[in-house]
């Protein structure tokens, strides 16, 4: 049961006219740079695509988009962001957070950049102000870092008799330091010990569930990072079958099995990021785009998981849930 299915963001308006002169010279070039990889994020890549559709560019017809993608090694990254300021694209689209927003950054000081970022884009040193972003970057904060305490205290309000919550965090997240002293801050409050589970990538996933034995965690939230994004089906995968209840960042995690989620809308802000690089596109500058930042976040719980798992999901989480997986 779905109660609100949108996401508003700040940063101006949705949709702003086509250049008139973007049919009168050549195609011009999107440069996406991408950590991860493709497959998992075709949901998202339709809505950039629909975001610069919002603005009269369609792929294939009046604007080509070049894709690099990462394959979740981040050493990459540095040498396909080079390529695509090589081929002199107009405009630079990055997907996997600040890693791969710095390596567009480290690439070009002159072709415009709208990334897409978790962590604070002004702390990281990508911009200087939200308002006015500076430079040749400008983009949207999905905040997903600042959400890791309020995940962690949804998911103590599901498990209250746990003693225990785990973390699993990608050590090479741009903000993995700051993700652990957030939550064992968050745990501290909670009076309940914080095992911190660690993994790059997929390879390691299985040793790191195998460790929730020893670490007699009680439930885990799973950390923001793309790549895990990118993994969610086997991270559902190994949670159902070492039976422990796991929070997740998006929604995508829950619609596939996962049995909590808490975060703003992935596509909604794909398809912002789409609409940003069209008004770039049709000659706006990236030092007038403020920063987007959404203003809700929705509540998603599988209830089937939860009989799976032999949990009851208490009233008062199922009557702040945005949708209810039944």
């Amino acid at each position: 049961m779905r109660r609100r299915n949108f996401v508003t963001f700040l940063g101006g308006a949705a949709a702003w006219p086509l250049a008139a002169r973007s049919q009168q010279k050549a195609m011009p070039v999107i440069g996406y740079l991408g950590l991860a990889s493709p497959d998992p994020f075709a949901p998202l890549i339709a809505a950039f695509r629909q975001g610069l559709s919002d603005l009269g560019y369609i792929e294939g017809q009046n604007v080509a988009v070049e894709y690099r993608w990462a394959e979740g090694h981040e050493d990459r990254l540095a040498a396909l962001a080079a390529d695509l300021v090589t081929r002199k694209v107009d405009v630079i689209a990055t997907s996997g957070g600040t890693l791969a927003a710095m390596a567009a950054k480290n690439a070009t000081s002159t072709i415009p950049i709208i990334f897409e970022v978790g962590a604070d884009p002004v702390a990281s040193g990508l911009v200087v102000s939200y308002s006015r972003p500076g430079g040749n970057m400008t983009g949207v904060s999905i905040l997903t870092a600042d959400l890791n305490p309020k995940r962690f205290e949804l998911l103590s309000e599901l498990l209250p008799h746990a003693t225990a919550i785990a973390i699993l965090v990608n050590p090479k997240n741009f903000g993995a330091g700051r993700i652990e002293a957030d939550l064992q801050e968050a745990a501290r409050a909670k009076s309940l010990s914080l095992h911190i589970l660690k993994a790059v990538g997929e390879h390691e996933f299985d040793g790191a569930f195998a460790t929730l034995t020893q670490s007699r965690a009680g439930g885990l939230l799973i950390a923001n990072d793309p790549v895990f994004f990118s993994r969610r089906a086997q991270l559902v995968l190994l949670a159902a079958r070492y039976a422990i209840p796991t929070m997740y960042e998006w929604r995508e995690f829950t619609e596939i099995g996962g049995l909590i989620s808490y975060g703003t809308t992935l596509a909604d802000m794909n398809r912002r990021k789409g609409t940003y690089v069209g008004r770039i596109l049709a000659g706006t500058k990236p030092v007038d785009l403020p920063i987007v930042q959404p203003t809700k976040f929705e509540l998603v719980i599988n209830l089937k998981t939860a009989r799976a798992l032999g949990l009851t999901v208490p009233q008062t989480l199922l009557a702040r849930a945005d949708e209810v997986i039944e």
